[in-house]
C-alpha cells in the first residue's frame, strides 16, 4: 500500500514538473491563441454603443500583433499585443485626432469574450466588450431578384438622415448634399445585393456609400494620385483598388458593387478595382457591429458635397 502511494506520489510531480517545463518553453498557451482572431467591439462612449474592430494575429512563435478600428478612421496596425495571464495590452498612435495622446486598451479574454476599457486619445476611459466576427460565408451562388430603385428622384422617401439637421434635398431629379453635414441612410436593409449608383462631387471633395451600413466604399477627389485603400474605389483602410480610376471632378462617376457576405467586387467607371475580395471588419464610421444582419446602405454626408443622381439596389432572394 504504502509503495502504491509514493508511486503515485511520483507521477503527480513528474506531471507538475511536464507542466511547469511545458509552459515555460512556450507550449500549452491555449489563452493566447484563443485571442488570436478577429472581434467586433461595442465601446460605451458618451452614453451611445459605438462599434470598433480588433483583429489579433500571432507573429512567429510568441508575438502577438494585430490591426485595430476605432469609432472613426482607418484600420491601423499595432505592432505589439502584450499578453499575460489571459490578460491583454497595447498602444497606437493617435489618427485624426489632434492630440500627441496614444490610444491605450486594456482587456481580459474569458471564454469566447473579451472585455475592458480603451483610453481614447482625446481623454475618457471607455468600457468595451467584444465577441468573436462571423465569418458571412456563402454556399454557391446567390439567385438576385428585382432591381429596387432607392432614390426615386422626386424625394427623400425612404430615407432617413442620421442627424436632426438633414442638409440633403432634391433638385431637377439630384440627390444634393451641399456641404458638410448628416449622414443619409435608407429605411429598408439589405443583406446581399448588388448596387448601381451614379454621383459626382466638386474639386476636393470626400464622402463615400457605406455598404449595409458598416463597410465604406471611399469617394473623394484623387485624381493623379496612385490607388490607396484610403482613396477613390477602396474600402476604407482594408481593400486597396488594382488601379486608379477617378475621373475629374464635377464630371459623373459610376460604381457598381457587388456584396455577397463578406466579399466585394467594385467596378468603378466601367473598369474592375476590386474582385471577389474579403472584407475583413466594420469601417471607421460604422453604424453598428451586427455583421450577422442586414444593414442599410448609407450615404456619407458629414465629410463634403457629393451629389448622385441614380441608386440601383439588386437584392439576394
Amino acid at each position: 500500500m504504502m509503495k502504491n502511494i509514493a508511486k503515485q506520489g511520483r507521477v503527480t510531480t513528474l506531471m507538475f514538473i511536464c507542466a511547469v517545463f511545458i509552459s515555460a518553453n512556450g507550449f500549452g498557451q491555449s489563452a493566447k491563441e484563443d485571442l488570436v482572431g478577429r472581434w467586433n467591439l461595442t465601446v460605451q462612449m458618451e452614453g451611445k454603443e459605438v462599434p470598433s474592430w480588433l483583429e489579433v494575429k500571432l507573429s512567429g512563435f510568441n508575438t502577438l500583433v494585430g490591426y485595430f478600428v476605432g469609432d472613426e478612421g482607418s484600420a491601423r496596425p499595432i505592432s505589439v499585443i502584450h499578453f499575460d495571464n489571459g490578460g491583454f495590452s497595447f498602444e497606437i498612435p493617435p489618427q485624426w485626432e489632434q492630440t500627441e495622446q496614444y490610444l491605450k486598451l486594456e482587456g481580459q479574454l474569458k471564454g469566447k469574450e473579451i472585455s475592458g476599457t480603451i483610453r481614447h486619445p482625446l481623454g475618457g476611459n471607455h468600457a468595451y466588450t467584444g465577441t468573436p466576427a462571423p465569418s458571412l460565408d456563402r454556399e454557391g451562388e446567390p439567385n438576385w431578384g428585382q432591381a429596387i430603385e432607392i432614390f426615386n428622384g422626386r424625394d427623400l422617401s425612404g430615407w432617413h438622415a442620421d442627424a436632426e439637421e438633414n442638409q440633403w434635398y432634391v433638385k431637377d431629379g439630384v440627390l444634393v448634399n451641399p456641404e458638410a453635414g448628416a449622414n443619409l441612410i435608407t429605411d429598408e436593409k439589405f443583406m446581399d445585393f448588388k448596387l448601381m449608383a451614379e454621383f459626382r462631387y466638386p474639386e476636393g471633395s470626400n464622402s463615400g456609400i457605406y455598404l449595409r451600413g458598416r463597410y465604406e466604399v471611399q469617394i473623394e477627389d484623387n485624381k493623379g494620385t496612385p490607388p490607396s485603400s484610403v482613396y477613390f474605389g477602396g474600402v476604407y483602410g482594408f481593400l486597396t483598388p488594382n488601379e486608379m480610376v477617378v475621373k475629374s471632378a464635377g464630371e459623373w462617376q459610376t460604381f457598381e458593387i457587388t456584396l455577397v457576405g463578406r466579399r466585394v467586387t467594385i467596378v468603378a467607371n466601367g473598369k474592375t478595382i476590386i474582385c471577389d475580395q474579403a472584407i475583413p471588419g466594420m469601417t471607421g464610421g460604422a453604424i453598428d457591429n451586427k455583421e450577422g444582419e442586414p444593414g442599410p446602405l448609407m450615404l456619407q454626408g458629414d465629410h463634403g458635397p457629393v451629389e448622385f443622381r441614380k441608386i440601383t439596389i439588386v437584392p439576394a432572394r
